[in-house]
């Protein structure tokens, strides 16, 4: 008799338990009902979204967009996604078969949008190849690298284009517009106020970065062509095309040359890449160090996170071209 009794503590325990698991389990936060690739693509799903519905950023901080691999957790997240936003397979090469199982109404790919082709600027040369000879070890690698970066001819850091990016804000307002029709008035005074925001941003920018515009200067790969041509910068060059390979000593040589000639003011790392060739070519110049953020690393996604993230990314150039 006493063992029955036992069993049937035993038993009203698990089932407690049980009770509670599937209770915990109902208690947890839905999925991400947006999901954007990198975190200035989420800046502008966040401005759309907000109030609206959450926004989830598949790359982690830290991560680089040239060369991540999914995890079995990420292809949960954009098969669970209401709606995915990316740049394009040349970009994010690591998500294009996640994204080709996708309806066309879950999927907003800036690169193909109305509009956005005819904005294309065209990708730099892959003028560090010389360095291959001199570092035949790595050849694979660059090989591996640079066909994950460069699939096609153009430049594809979109999100540094404002009106990419302002394109990019419309079709997530008509997508959420389709999912979320009860949400009309809020999607509609989002969009309302990012294109507010973005247009009184983009002329501080101007402003601010007109004193500039003609001091020359390098950076450390060619993330920033959108920004620099819409605000009419002056880049000397890059050091290289794809952030994962470090640029050879011809190519060195020739950005040396450039810097000890003092035909740029400033050049410029990455949070994610602070290469140490940076330091070296600059020793004993009169060049300025400074540091671009390309993803907006310390931002944080809501409301205004794109306008802040072009207004930190006009300040990282003023400050050092002006030398402040």
């Amino acid at each position: 008799m006493e063992g029955i009794i036992m069993l049937h503590k035993k038993l009203r325990t698990i089932s407690m338990l049980a009770g509670a698991t599937v209770a915990a389990a109902l208690a947890l936060p839905a999925q991400a009902a947006v999901v954007a690739s990198v975190k200035p693509v989420g800046f502008i799903a966040a401005a759309i979204a907000d109030g609206v519905t959450p926004v989830d950023i598949l790359l982690p901080d830290g991560a680089s967009e040239h060369d991540y691999a999914l995890r079995p957790s990420d292809i949960k997240r954009l098969r669970d996604a209401d709606l995915v936003v990316w740049v394009g397979p040349e970009m994010e090469a690591f998500m294009s078969k996640s994204v080709a199982t996708l309806p066309a109404q879950k999927n907003v790919e800036m690169g193909q949008l109305p509009g956005v082709k005819s904005l294309l600027l065209k990708g730099a040369d892959d003028d560090e190849d010389e360095h291959h000879d001199e570092h035949a070890v790595a050849s694979a690698a660059h090989a591996h690298a640079h066909e994950h970066h460069h699939h096609g001819e153009y430049n594809m850091h979109l999100w540094m284009s404002p009106e990419i990016s302002r394109k990019t804000a419309i079709a997530i307002h008509a997508k959420l517009l389709e999912l979320m029709p009860a949400s009309k008035d809020k999607l509609d005074a989002n969009l309302q106020h990012f294109e507010a925001e973005l247009a009184s941003t983009d002329a501080k920018i101007n402003s601010q970065l007109a004193p500039v515009k003609h001091e020359g200067y390098f950076v450390f790969h060619d993330a920033y062509t959108y920004f620099e041509k819409h605000y009419g910068l002056n880049p000397t060059g890059h050091f290289t095309v794809n952030p994962e390979i470090q640029p050879g000593a011809q190519r060195l040589h020739q950005i040396r040359t450039q810097l000890v000639e003092q035909k740029a003011v400033c050049v410029f790392a990455e949070p994610q890449f602070r290469p140490a060739v940076i330091e070296a070519v600059a020793r004993g110049t009169k060049v300025r160090s400074g540091t671009l953020d390309p993803l907006g690393t310390a931002i944080s996604p809501g409301k205004d996170s794109y306008v802040q993230f072009l207004t930190q990314l006009s300040s990282q150039y003023s400050s050092c071209l002006k030398g402040d």
